[in-house]
């Protein structure tokens, strides 16, 4: 009887693994209607009017080619189609959140590719040493996309991974991931830069996004904090930063002061990298695959 007890719990144990890695590719029809009951803790009456409810997303998986997913944005706030970066390959993809193969268009070589924008009908997709390719919008279907422009030496040598855009502004935000070396008070720097028509840029002010602000708002004296990317709230002028290191979610004022933390539960965001706002202010963030997990974007709809 020992000998049976053992043997069917193997059985179900290797039936179970067998389910789990079938599942990791499910398109996007399997897992829209989805949703998860982890709800990941929050504390203080700001948190509670918290306009998303981070605990349950809807699901999109992505296709293999975007297993590495990195930044996403939306043209015009139009969700209808995404556009994404990864990590290894100078390749703007574009897909619908519920296509099940993507397609794009090669602006660069292999490098390490971290975040991407749009503003004036431009692409800007950031490495992470803090170089720039810009390439016009209308160059999307193309194999690859012609007119590219390489900018170097624009921020201090750092690493880079989070970039975005304030439309209304005609600026772009380049956010480095590690404070600075050199200062005794850890911060994460953001350097902000005027977008002309042609997409030349200007150098129009640097911003600081202080740990020790983000450790007293999440109540942690170890916050760990090193921002993967960032984007604006446009309806109420905020910025979201994510940290993917310790799974948080930063939201500051205008200028980048610190106002509220909310915890990124890890069952759900696996490496969150990418974040993104559509014209109905709804919150896209997207994750890189895991051992048993595609990459994803998760969709948080706006509370009525």
């Amino acid at each position: 009887m020992k000998y049976n007890k053992t043997f069917l719990a193997s059985g179900l144990l290797v039936a179970s693994a067998f389910f789990s890695v079938s599942c990791v590719n499910g398109n996007r029809d399997d897992k829209q209607n989805d949703s998860t009951s982890t709800t990941a803790s929050t504390s203080g009456a700001a948190k509670s009017d918290f306009p998303y409810d981070l605990a349950n997303p809807v699901k999109y998986n992505m296709p293999h080619n975007l297993f590495e997913i990195s930044g996403i944005v939306f043209h015009n706030g139009d969700p209808k189609e995404v556009f994404a970066i990864q990590d290894e390959d100078g390749d703007l993809f574009h897909l619908g959140l519920g296509d099940k193969e993507s397609k794009f268009t090669k602006f660069g070589g292999k490098g390490d590719y971290e975040d991407v924008t749009i503003i004036k009908n431009y692409f800007i997709v950031l490495k992470s040493n803090g170089e720039l390719h810009t390439f016009p919008i209308a160059e999307v279907g193309k194999p690859e996309a012609a007119n590219v422009t390489k900018t170097k030496d624009l921020v201090p040598k750092a690493e880079y991974e989070g970039l975005a855009a304030d439309e209304k502004n005609n600026m772009i935000y380049v956010l480095t991931k590690d404070s600075k070396p050199d200062s005794k008070a850890k911060v994460s720097s953001i350097y902000g830069f005027k977008v002309a028509d042609d997409a030349s840029l200007t150098a129009a002010g640097e911003f600081s996004l202080s740990h020790k602000a983000i450790e007293k708002a999440s109540e942690s004296s170890k916050s760990r904090f090193r921002p993967s990317a960032l984007a604006k709230n446009a309806k109420t002028n905020e910025w979201y930063v994510l940290s993917s290191v310790n799974k948080m979610l930063v939201i500051t004022d205008a200028d980048f002061k610190v106002k509220t933390t909310h915890p990124l539960d890890p069952k759900l965001f696996n490496q969150p990298e990418g974040i993104a706002f559509d014209r109905d202010n709804n919150l896209y963030i997207s994750n890189e695959g895991g051992t048993l997990a595609a990459g994803n974007i998760l969709l948080f709809k706006l509370k009525k």
